[in-house]
């Protein structure tokens, strides 16, 4: 069994929009922030809260296995026992800024309730994890109107996954990061929490406008050439093409990009020091960076809260 009361947040590195467009998309765990249930009496308020909408949560799930809609195999009564008797999710994981809070919650019910669960992770087929992500998916639907599931199981599986297409996952190795590179990519904070659903919708909104789609046909090639080089330990290609999706980016995603960011985005760009692009669908939570000299991004973005994530 795969046990492990610890779920860590994730990071989309690449395929924010290109994967509800079947693009490539590469993610991975991200260990500084975790969160876990603790089945304990809530003695905090902030607990309470958490066993509350623990509570509200169960009603959904309840709803879905009495249609017998609900994919996933969860033993409800059991979790409703747990919830009763004052469970909550510990979680350091922000809420709204991209990193999979709903995600880890997701996956963390899921080891515990799942009468199915996966025995082994090296026993991985593309179907078997297809099929745990749409049941995460519909799990985790409940948060955001909508989900690919694709956080969840990230979560859940605690490993880097490549989306090569929306019916076809992987599992990959990434570079090992190397603590004394120059080059690194890091987390800036916008300080306010995003809403997925609304961007989104306005995503989907543009997608409808020729001109957008067009474009849109650029992204994606840019996007998996990133994820080629990146993975290929290729930095000279990933950060030509990184400069070209940061510049579409903010040509085109402008409600994704929180204002107070809109300069830095730019002088990024125009100054070669660092470039900048979405975490998960934007319009707040956090933005990431990459740069081939971390010590020059650092003073130009000086008083900007920022997290080096990886270095290379």
């Amino acid at each position: 069994m795969i046990k492990e009361s610890l779920f860590y947040a994730k990071i989309l590195l690449f395929g924010e929009y290109g994967i509800i467009e079947d693009s490539m998309g590469l993610s991975i765990p991200y260990d500084f922030y975790k969160g876990k249930l603790i089945k304990k009496k809530a003695k905090t308020s902030q607990a309470e809260a958490s066993n509350q909408s623990l509570k509200d949560y169960l009603i959904y799930l309840n709803k879905l296995q009495k249609e017998e809609n609900l994919i996933a195999k969860l033993d409800l009564e059991k979790l409703s026992k747990d919830i009763e008797a004052g469970m909550y999710f510990d979680s350091s994981i922000p809420q709204g800024f991209g990193v999979g809070s709903s995600g880890a919650l997701c996956a963390a019910i899921y080891e515990a309730y799942s009468k199915d669960e996966l025995n082994s992770k090296d026993d991985l087929s593309n179907e078997k994890m297809l099929n745990l992500k749409k049941a995460l998916g519909q799990m985790e639907s409940y948060f955001h109107g909508k989900s690919s599931g694709l956080d969840p199981l990230i979560c859940y599986l605690n490993l880097p996954v490549l989306i090569k297409s929306k019916t076809n996952l992987d599992t990959v190795g990434i570079p090992v990061s190397e603590a004394k590179g120059k080059g690194a990519i890091f987390l800036l904070d916008s300080g306010q929490p995003g809403e997925t659903q609304s961007m989104v919708n306005i995503f989907l909104e543009k997608c409808k406008q020729e001109g957008f789609r067009k474009m849109f046909k650029q992204f994606i090639k840019h996007n998996d050439e990133c994820i080629k080089s990146f993975l290929n330990k290729d930095f000279k290609p990933l950060f030509n093409s990184l400069s070209k999706l940061s510049q579409i980016l903010l040509d085109n995603f402008t409600p994704m990009i929180p204002s107070d960011f809109h300069k830095l985005w730019k002088d990024g760009i125009e100054s070669k020091s660092y470039y900048l692009k979405l975490c998960g669908s934007g319009g707040g939570g956090y933005i990431l960076g990459f740069t081939e000299d971390i010590s020059k991004a650092k003073k130009m973005l000086k008083g900007h809260q920022m997290e080096v994530i990886y270095n290379f």
